[in-house]
């Protein structure tokens, strides 16, 4: 999907409203496509993860209104995006090719971003109806941020919505029902990622425990798609300032 619209965008004859608007009605029926297929792989992932594990417990799909509408606002608008960062930067004297690789990347970051919320809508929804309570995030690919990687040595409630970031890709697996294994999953690689941290500049304290865990990463409440991931000192536009 990604690449999907990459091509959409680069491949505008012009970005004048007129062709914005076309590339909206292009791309918004290609995301919904694509956030649904993201939540049924998700949901085959979760059932596989688990009968892995020998729990053969029912997992409910998400309804695909709540898959559709986890980003809350209108894909009319969110898709519009690219086309006011390219406009901004060329108010701001960007030259025309650098302005368009600018709304390039805003659509990116768009589009990984609803995969995502697809992704751990799903997770949330498949772990509730399996009589899971509590879940751990799973790093993924080969580059994983260390926000991430402190996040993952963590179990979090299924109750809660996995945080997600920009550029996101964690995946989630389910604590075994019943059993509460402590904050802290992984307490080794916690250590080691704060003394990265401070190897490169950091000044935290590199004791492994989840009151430092807490003092260095948080939750925000984004206007938009809820619970975000983000180091403690972040700023987020919250549901009130989203709607004043």
């Amino acid at each position: 999907m990604v690449g999907r619209g990459a091509w959409l965008w680069e491949n505008l004859p012009d970005y004048r409203d007129s062709d914005i608007d076309r590339f909206v009605a292009q791309i918004v029926p290609v995301v919904q496509a694509g956030k649904l297929r993201t939540a049924t792989v998700t949901a085959a992932y979760m059932r596989q993860e688990a009968r892995a594990r020998g729990d053969f417990a029912p997992m409910a799909f998400a309804g695909r209104d709540e898959i559709l509408d986890a980003r809350k606002v209108d894909p009319v608008i969110e898709y519009r995006r690219p086309a006011v960062t390219l406009y901004t930067a060329l108010s701001n004297g960007r030259d025309f090719a650098s302005a368009v690789t600018e709304g390039a990347s805003r659509l990116t970051v768009l589009l990984e971003t609803d995969l995502q919320l697809a992704k751990t809508t799903q997770s949330r929804a498949s772990l509730q109806s399996g009589g899971y309570t509590y879940y751990r995030r799973v790093l993924s690919g080969s580059e994983n941020c260390a926000l991430c990687a402190i996040a993952s040595t963590q179990r979090y409630k299924v109750s809660e919505l996995m945080p997600i970031h920009g550029h996101c890709d964690c995946s989630v697996q389910a604590v075994s029902a019943g059993y509460d294994p402590g904050q802290v999953l992984d307490p080794d690689l916690l250590s080691a990622v704060h003394q990265h941290i401070e190897a490169t500049g950091g000044t935290i304290d590199t004791t492994a425990s989840s009151k430092d865990y807490r003092q260095l990463i948080t939750t925000h409440e984004n206007g938009e798609y809820g619970p975000v991931l983000a180091w403690a000192s972040d700023k987020f536009t919250g549901p009130d300032q989203l709607a004043a």
